[in-house]
């Protein structure tokens, strides 16, 4: 499988994730606007992978309208397509500074290779995650049994360019011989979990099971469960996680259970600006993403059915707030830090200018 998003001949493609796991169906991004509606209707998905696509919308902009205002419209635009990711305003903010004082025929083609480097930066960014993961987890293993891993929403390769942030421990993991088995949540309402986190452990042939969203206690209460590692779309300054809606609870039960709960983050994802989570805007998406489902119907056609009454409201905020007082670890490119302040100031993201 080639990265999640790549070019072919200057021309931009990705896989549609609203299709998968029963589509794999390939969709150009020919654009600022494809890449606009790729994010907010989330054919692309994950915080690392929304980064790069927004720096290439920012590129293709830049490509029709090269000026300050131009630039300027084509940010904000970008930017109001997912609120809670901070790596798509980082991004965004990462092609506008590289190509603010250049003559404005320089333009594209500076921003173009920026958001290529940053696609590279991010490959090589959660091979490392991956590896420091691995070497936390692995000694969790009990004995001959594999070592069991709970996830929660999509953190894997289709999240970022490729290898993923959670999964990338995983596959590393795999790659070293290590048995593990992943406890996969199916993650209501959009089931990443069901969908796409275990359509990729079955294409590497890693054990896996899925679970309803609220069974994760129970596994851990009846010690089938060693660590909990997720990804995140933000990490406050003071170590506070925004992920997918659901975190919140599998953290509370892996401390009710004496378990480790890390959050695999490329540090692009720590908002320096943001002191603490309740100043983390938080995407309130469709209610019809909660009152009505998608899936395969026996004929192999692609259907979505109501699930609700006729008439009753619903409510469908996309993440929730994990408090730094509950998270084990972050684990980035550079390695395992506490979720706190002091631990996480002067990070920086792989390769940003000392």
């Amino acid at each position: 499988m080639p990265r999640t998003i790549w070019l072919d001949d200057e021309r931009l493609f990705t896989w549609d994730q609203t299709r998968l796991p029963f589509e794999a169906i390939v969709i150009e991004l020919a654009g600022a606007a494809d890449c606009a509606h790729a994010i907010s209707s989330m054919q692309v998905r994950g915080a690392p992978l929304i980064g790069a696509v927004g720096a290439y919308g920012l590129a293709f902009a830049l490509r029709e309208d090269d000026s300050d205002a131009g630039l300027s419209a084509a940010r904000a635009t970008l930017l109001a397509t997912r609120p809670t990711a901070v790596n798509l305003r980082w991004a965004l903010d990462r092609v506008a500074v590289a190509v603010a004082e250049l003559p404005r025929d320089e333009r594209a083609a500076r921003a173009w290779r920026e958001a290529a480097a940053i696609c590279d930066e991010d490959v090589a960014c959660n091979l490392s995650i991956g590896r420091h993961a691995a070497a936390l987890l692995a000694p969790l293993r009990r004995g001959v049994d594999p070592l069991r891993i709970l996830t929660h929403c999509n953190a894997g390769r289709i999240a970022t360019v490729d290898h993923g942030t959670a999964l990338a421990a995983v596959e590393a993991l795999a790659d070293a011989g290590v048995p593990v088995h992943v406890w996969v949540d199916e993650t209501r309402p959009r089931n990443q979990g069901a969908g796409l986190t275990a359509w990729e452990l079955r294409e590497r042939s890693i054990a896996h099971t899925v679970i309803v969203d609220n069974a994760g206690g129970l596994l851990m209460r009846q010690g089938l469960v060693d660590a909990v590692i997720v990804g995140c779309d933000r990490v406050a300054a003071n170590g506070d996680v925004a992920n997918k809606v659901g975190t919140y609870l599998k953290a509370l039960a892996a401390r009710d259970n004496g378990l480790p709960f890390y959050v695999a983050c490329p540090v692009s994802t720590i908002d320096a600006q943001c002191r603490g989570g309740d100043a983390i805007a938080i995407e309130q998406r469709s209610p019809r993403e909660v009152t009505h489902v998608g899936g395969r119907a026996p004929d192999g056609s692609l259907v979505e059915v109501q699930i609700t009454p006729d008439g009753s409201p619903a409510l469908n905020p996309a993440f929730d707030i994990t408090p730094a007082r509950l998270v084990t670890a972050l684990i980035t490119e550079h390695g395992s830090v506490a979720a706190s302040l002091d631990a996480i100031r002067g990070l920086r993201p792989a390769g940003a200018p000392a």
